[in-house]
């Protein structure tokens, strides 16, 4: 079992940063993808980002080039770095960690962007 436990949320302006967390615990050796979902107000939840086993990072095209992801093995940490913030990115954030036979999700934390 893992469980994830997401923070940094928060509400920030329109431009604006934030960096979200997502701490690991439990068996996450067994581990091999790790990635970010989001979910806007009325829409389903849809994939943001991704960091694979070989390192490499993927990106929706919404996001691209404006957000990071990235990861701590000591802190046992995965991030997103997100930078000049839209209204439209707007969402619950979580994250997600993936073994070959389990998915694992965070409860999520509350990022909107408002002036």
């Amino acid at each position: 079992q893992v469980q994830l436990v997401e923070s940094g949320g928060g509400l920030v302006q329109p431009g604006g940063s934030l960096r979200l967390s997502c701490a690991a615990s439990g068996s996450i050796y067994t581990i091999r993808d790790r990635a970010w979902y989001r979910q806007r107000p009325g829409k389903q939840r849809e994939w943001v980002a991704s960091l694979i086993s070989s390192g490499n990072t993927n990106y929706a095209d919404s996001v691209k080039g404006r957000f990071t992801i990235s990861r701590d093995n000591v802190k046992k940490t995965v991030y997103l770095q997100m930078n000049s913030l839209k209204p439209e990115d707007t969402a619950v954030y979580y994250c997600q960690y993936r073994s070959i036979v389990s998915t694992y999700w965070g409860q999520g934390t509350q990022v909107t962007v408002s002036s």
